[in-house]
């Protein structure tokens, strides 16, 4: 009997320390990405295939918004400044435009300036027609999209939604609350 403990420390703490070391990120979605094709602001193309095998950061903006997006794109960039902080180079964070009509290459090149994005790793999407993004949004992202009657605005959700390297959505967070990227990082780090 001595000897099966003797055997049987040493393995558990073998597993305990396996387990501290494999930080899982607490998932609240499971939704796999449909297939899209796109162009991002500097006119190269971009589909579902070019993000698999890495993780990275979706979201849903349009550069005519005059409410969430804004704040929603400083955050993006809030978020991208603090991977750079901590060295994490290999996420890579994709706003796809709700109004594909109006937001050329040039325009998302002109509005991610506004909040210095690093065109390195943030893909500004455009391309495709307004009925392919909603369904993108809806299915994909849980996350309505609907043209506003007679303006020029858009109805979007205003989650961030992390995708791991199979091209599922794993979780989703505030995308309007400066605080959520702080959560946001914390989960990148788990996965570095």
């Amino acid at each position: 009997m001595k000897k099966i403990y003797t055997l049987a420390i040493p393995f558990f703490a073998v597993l305990l320390f396996l387990s501290a070391c494999s930080q899982e990120i607490e998932s609240n979605m499971s939704r796999d990405v449909q297939e899209f094709s796109a162009v991002n602001q500097d006119g190269e193309k971009r589909s579902l295939e070019d993000y698999k095998g890495q993780y990275w950061i979706a979201d849903f903006i349009f550069t005519n918004c005059d409410t969430v997006c804004p704040p929603m794109t400083a955050n993006m960039a809030r978020l991208q400044t603090m991977m750079e902080d901590e060295n994490i180079t290999d996420v890579q964070l994709v706003s796809f435009s709700v109004d594909p009509e109006n937001d050329t290459p040039e325009a998302l090149t002109e509005f991610g300036d506004k909040f210095s994005a690093n065109s390195d790793n943030w893909d500004f999407l455009t391309g495709y027609e307004f009925k392919e993004v909603r369904e993108l949004s809806i299915k994909s992202f849980q996350s309505m999209l609907e043209d506003v009657p007679d303006s020029d605005q858009m109805s979007h959700g205003t989650r961030f939604y992390l995708v791991n390297p199979e091209g599922e959505v794993i979780k989703h967070y505030k995308g309007t609350q400066a605080d959520s990227m702080k959560d946001i990082l914390e989960d990148l780090k788990k996965i570095q």
